[in-house]
Formats: C-alpha cells, sequence, structure tokens
C-alpha cells in the first residue's frame, strides 16, 4: 500500500496497478502476434533474396501482417496498461490519467466536487473487495482510488488518504446501496 501513494507537497498520485492476470493474458495475444509477424519476415525475406516472388505472396503477407497487428495490438494494451489518479491541491484538481503504451487518456476533475472519503464492499460473500472512494454530493461521479481485500487496509488507506487531504473517511460497508431515483 505505501508504494500506491506517494505524497509530493500538495501533490498526490495513486497508482491502481494492474491485475497479473490481465498482464498473463497478454502473453498468448503477443506470442501469437510474434508468430504471425515472424511469418511475414521470413516470406520477406525468401522474396527479397531472390528465391520467390513479392507478386505472389502479396496477399498471404497482407493477411498475416493484418492479423499479426489485430492480435498484437490487444496483446501491447493488456501488457501496458495502467491507471492512476493525481490529486493536485494546490490547483485544487484531480487528473484521472488511463495509459497504455504511449498512448494516455486523461480526465479532469474538480477537487472541490469532492468532500469525503468513502469504503464500500460489493456485497459478495465469498469474495468481498472493499472500494475506497473520493465521493462529492448526489450525481457527481465517485473516484475509485483503491480496492482492497481486507477491510483493514482499506481503513488504514482511507485514513492516510484522508489525512493528506483533510477529507473525512465514511465507512459504508454493510449498508445497502443508495437508489437512484
Amino acid at each position: 500500500m505505501a508504494d500506491a501513494m506517494t505524497v509530493d507537497g500538495g501533490m498526490v498520485r495513486i497508482d491502481r496497478p494492474m491485475p497479473w492476470v490481465g498482464r498473463l493474458l497478454s502473453l498468448p495475444l503477443l506470442g501469437a502476434s510474434g508468430y504471425l509477424l515472424w511469418n511475414v519476415a521470413l516470406g520477406l525475406h525468401q522474396d527479397f533474396s531472390g528465391f520467390g516472388r513479392l507478386a505472389d505472396d502479396l496477399v498471404p503477407v497482407l493477411v498475416f501482417t493484418g492479423l499479426g497487428l489485430m492480435v498484437g495490438i490487444p496483446g501491447v494494451i493488456l501488457l501496458t496498461f495502467r491507471t492512476f489518479v493525481v490529486l493536485n491541491e494546490t490547483l485544487r484538481q484531480i487528473v484521472i490519467t488511463r495509459q497504455f503504451g504511449p498512448l494516455n487518456l486523461r480526465r479532469h476533475r474538480d477537487l472541490a466536487d469532492y468532500h469525503f472519503i468513502s469504503i464500500t464492499d460489493d456485497y459478495d460473500p465469498e469474495l468481498t473487495t472493499y472500494d475506497v472512494n473520493l465521493c462529492g454530493n448526489k450525481g457527481t461521479e465517485p473516484i475509485t482510488l483503491m480496492s482492497f481485500t481486507k477491510r483493514e487496509e482499506a481503513d488504514k488507506f482511507a485514513k492516510e488518504i484522508g489525512g493528506v487531504l483533510k477529507l473525512p473517511a465514511r465507512d459504508y460497508v454493510g449498508t445497502e446501496p443508495d437508489s437512484d431515483e
């Protein structure tokens, strides 16, 4: 947990790690893509070294290249996907970044819209996870900061982040969800 949150002056950065299962799922995709693109490279090498004609192999080269990219790009996305939240107290701004490869998708929010830290659970008796959320008034979309499998860790993180941001922590574990009316 200590490595998930870094505090630097008026900025707090919370890294949400990608589950290892997601990274593991990227390996077959990258392997299949590598196999297809390796065959394309072998075919092109054969054509350019004089043992074949590119005109005869053009359709398979294009098909294998397309399939290799179609399978490889999701593999690269799964392998490099990261999410982090930066809370800037000086600018009173929240930046939620989803990053994969060189692509960054950022959403900006106003920190003044958020008034408390909440701890919620997912109501699953077997595999309960406790989410620590940054919440505001009704109608403000909460921001999930971290998820934990142990309630003590969620309480500790909520107190740490609440102390840094000077926001109260509220525990909603075991309560019924609000109606959307």
